[in-house]
């Protein structure tokens, strides 16, 4: 199975990125990419919650629901776009969409982790203030594997990609849009942790770069294997894409040898000092 990532530096407007993004799926299309994954906020990143409320629409009206579910179809492939803003309701929901071969909705996930950190000294986020959480993990299907899908900073919670593996996800999607200190730092550990632990392949889709609205991401889009070895990667911050050609049956091979992802244990006894 050939899969592929889109790395992105989304703008604030609407169309334009939605054009921008469709000819790096064309490209990865005509390398037989199978299944591609695009960012988060593939098209619209928009800091200034005005700006935001006032670009997006309702899952209805939205734009790049139609353009991608359209594109998906003619180019035949599992089109797994990593997250939208879209308005649906009190706040706004950063939402994924993996559209089928045949252009079909195959599911929609929210993100279930919000982002309220604190970065740097004069870097901080607040999501929850924007947008409302997600409450339900999502496997869906794309051609024989089994897709756990999840949005940035869901990857910090390693309980729901135990989940996944438990319930026979194969590829863990983990689209960004990652900062650069926090980028830096964790993203490439973070992510070949997730693939150990859980003895599955990770398609981490990233924005990168210096964004219209003055937001810098980090970028380094990349493939990883069950075993945690980096299989594909754009080890830079620009807009592009990256395939790799897969073999699901090294999913079953890395959870026989360590099969740590399928042990649980609850801890309910109180910890006393010795």
């Amino acid at each position: 199975m050939k899969v592929a990532v889109i790395q992105l530096c989304s703008g604030t407007e609407i169309a334009a990125n939605i054009e921008a993004c469709s000819e790096w799926v064309r490209a990865a299309a005509a390398q037989g990419a199978e299944l591609i994954v695009t960012p988060e906020m593939t098209h619209l990143l928009q800091k200034d919650k005005a700006s935001l409320l006032a670009s997006i629409k309702s899952p209805e009206e939205d734009l790049a629901i139609k353009a991608f579910s359209a594109l998906a179809k003619e180019l035949d492939i599992d089109l797994l776009i990593g997250s939208l803003a879209l308005q649906t309701g009190q706040k706004v929901s950063n939402r994924g969409y993996l559209f089928g071969p045949d252009g079909s909705t195959k599911a929609q996930y929210d993100k279930i982790h919000l982002f309220d950190a604190q970065v740097s000294d004069t870097e901080y986020y607040r999501e929850s203030a924007t947008y409302a959480a997600g409450r339900d993990p999502v496997i869906a299907s794309a051609g024989d594997a089994k897709v756990g899908l999840s949005v940035c900073y869901d990857v910090r919670f390693p309980m729901l990609y135990r989940y996944y593996a438990q319930n026979g996800a194969q590829i863990l999607s983990i689209p960004a849009a990652f900062t650069v200190p926090t980028g830096r730092a964790h993203w490439d550990i973070l992510l070949r942790a997730r693939a150990i632990e859980t003895g599955s392949f990770v398609m981490a889709a990233a924005q990168g770069g210096e964004h219209e609205d003055g937001r810098k991401t980090y970028g380094h889009s990349k493939i990883i294997n069950p075993w945690g070895d980096i299989v594909a990667e754009l080890a830079h911050d620009k807009p592009g894409f990256v395939c790799a050609d897969i073999d699901l049956g090294e999913v079953a091979k890395a959870r026989q040898r360590i099969p740590a992802w399928s042990d649980r244990r609850d801890f309910k006894a109180d910890i006393k000092d010795t």
